[in-house]
Parts: C-alpha cells; structure tokens; sequence
C-alpha cells in the first residue's frame, strides 16, 4: 500500500472521518508556511513569542528535548511550531472539520505552538489578513503523535526537509523520557510531572 494510499483511508480510533491525502495537504500547507513567515507581523509574532519563555515552559513538554538548551532551541521549534499551524490550517480548508484538522504533534513541538498561539493579537491579524483559520483546541489532544505517521507524511510531502527528530519525538522514546524526567522530579519532591508538590515555602528562621 502506497503512502498516498495509508494516508487517504487512515482514521484514528475514537472515529474520526478519513483525513484528506497528505500531498494534497502538503502542497497547500507548503504555502501557507510561506505566506505566514512572509507577512509583515511574522517578526513580531516570532519575537514575542521568544521574549516571555517562563509563561510558556512545562515539565513534560520541552524537557523531553536531550539537553535542552532555550537559546539554540527555541528559534528552531518556532520554525517546527509555524509548520504545524500550517498544516493544520491546510486540512481545515480542505475538510471543515476543525477536529480532524488539530493534528497529532510531538509535545515539545505541541509546547511551542501553544506559546505561538498566546500571541493571540497577532497571530489573529494574520489570520485575518491570509484568510486563514489556525486550529488549536487543547479539548482535542489525543497525545497519540508517533513517527511516520499522518504527521509525519504530509511534512515529508511539503518538502521541508528531514523531520527533526531532536525535537519530533516518537511515542515509546515520549514514554521513556518521560520516565526518567519523573524520576529526578520526585527526586527532589516535585510529584506527578509537575501537578503536585508539598513545599510549603515557610520561611525557618536559623
């Protein structure tokens, strides 16, 4: 079975409709890429998007990337964070369907478009001004993104080169790390990947 073929039946378990062919949802997310990153707000989107990095890092998101480091990594997930909005906006246009269309991502990726989307004044000017819809519903996550699968076809289709696995990152290596990182947090009391903790922040006098 081809990969246009996979892609054109492929449905996910809890019933969703056949997404629409990856090529056909690479080429038109291929310019709508372009479009985003050549408009006149990108920079600043892209800017202050990078300024406030402490309102938008979790513990299970850019934490899985193997050392990470925000000044070299940032700018890139920017880039992998715009891609995702334009394919998202790309299967929205060619199904109306804005649950179909809020693909699986890669959680530190996943981390950066929500960073990108609390740009919200800007990113809806250029939505606005492209004719766009950017999908993003936190009601729709599945956390089901694995390697090579729909994701992954219509980025490979969209001719933007190799996928970057430092920061695509597959379900069982998701799972893994994620393990280790729990790990050194209940090593110094932090519970839960970061939902619980019991410090109480009293100040004990010596």
């Amino acid at each position: 079975m081809t990969t246009s073929t996979i892609a054109a039946v492929l449905s996910d378990a809890d019933g969703r409709e056949a997404l629409p062919n990856s090529f056909e949802v690479a080429r038109r997310a291929g310019k709508i890429f372009d479009e985003i990153r050549n408009h006149r707000e990108f920079d600043r989107l892209r800017t202050s998007t990078l300024t406030y990095p402490d309102s938008w890092a979790t513990f299970t998101g850019l934490p899985l990337i193997a050392e990470w480091d925000l000044d070299d990594d940032a700018p890139h997930l920017v880039t992998e964070a715009v891609k995702v909005l334009a394919m998202k906006a790309a299967v929205y246009e060619l199904t109306a369907d804005e649950r179909l269309a809020d693909l699986d991502v890669s959680a530190p990726v996943e981390e950066m478009v929500r960073a990108l989307t609390a740009q919200f004044t800007t990113l809806s000017r250029i939505q606005t001004e492209l004719g766009l819809v950017f999908i993003h519903s936190t009601g729709n996550k599945r956390a089901t993104y694995d390697e090579d699968d729909y994701t992954d076809q219509v980025y490979a289709a969209a001719n933007w080169g190799v996928i970057p696995r430092r920061y695509w990152i597959g379900q069982d290596e998701t799972h893994r790390r994620l393990a280790v990182l729990f790990e050194h947090y209940e090593s110094i009391g932090v519970q839960e990947g970061g939902r619980r903790h019991h410090f109480t922040f009293r100040y004990n006098a010596g």
